[in-house]
């Protein structure tokens, strides 16, 4: 067989097959749903979040307490250091650097258990989301749900009726 006849079987195979492809997402129903927006609209993220908000509502308030403390502790260190023994002066410096290294250990506690408890409830949505997607492809037969994409066509979008489902 010749190369030009080869090449002319190549582009009528290549030539069926587009064709096929075509024929087949012509009887495919296909939909997309923004889990971004689910994430930040739906009404369970919003009572997660005001949940989490309550839950540590407390401790961050404790957290910026104890910042105005070190705050004004070093200010008053800076107003009385040149009147104060070279010892007074060292020990309160001491005691500020203890407390800031507290302060600190305890933010940097604070942020990790605030993301944790985050993680926790987007997982938790995410699973419920992902079966209502699951749920919604299924009545309306839709043969394949895809999630995030660049560009869709709104008229393939199903975001509006995860929300709608989830607010249930």
């Amino acid at each position: 067989m010749t190369p030009s006849k080869l090449l002319q079987r190549l582009v009528i195979c290549a030539a069926c097959f587009v064709g096929l492809s075509q024929a087949q997402a012509q009887d495919s129903r296909i939909a997309i749903f923004d889990s971004q927006r689910v994430i930040r609209e739906s009404a369970p993220a919003k009572a997660a979040e005001a949940k989490i908000e309550q839950e540590f509502s407390k401790r961050g308030k404790e957290l910026q307490d104890l910042a105005t403390r070190i705050k004004a502790m070093a200010e008053k260190l800076d107003k009385d250091s040149p009147v104060l023994s070279e010892s007074e002066r060292i020990k309160r410096q001491r005691e500020l650097a203890d407390l800031d290294q507290d302060f600190k250990r305890k933010q940097r506690i604070f942020n990790e258990d605030l993301n944790q408890r985050k993680n926790e409830e987007i997982a938790a949505l995410v699973d419920r989301a992902y079966k209502v997607v699951k749920q919604i492809a299924e009545t309306e037969k839709y043969d394949i749900v895809l999630q995030d994409a660049v560009y869709f066509n709104p008229r393939v979008d199903i975001t509006d009726k995860v929300l709608k489902a989830l607010a249930k």
